[in-house]
């Protein structure tokens, strides 16, 4: 439920508010905390044989399909 606007301290007519009225900026920090680790820019092993599993089972889905096709011919 919205505060009732007559209620509302330091509220103009039109919805704004007084200069000053307002919460100070926060501060602004830059940079990092903390330093990052260094990160390996290497495809993980898993990665690569993932990618050598669907390899070879595509290749033995398209063999299958293959033999399945020129024994009905």
């Amino acid at each position: 439920m919205d505060p009732d606007p007559d209620r509302t301290p330091d509220l103009e007519a039109g919805g704004g508010v007084r200069p000053g009225s307002t919460p100070p900026d926060t501060p602004q920090t830059s940079g990092l905390s903390a330093p990052e680790p260094r990160t390996s820019n290497n495809f993980p092993p898993t990665g690569i044989g993932a990618i050598a599993a669907i390899v070879v089972l595509a290749a033995v889905f398209l063999a299958v399909a293959i033999a399945i096709i020129v024994t009905i011919i």
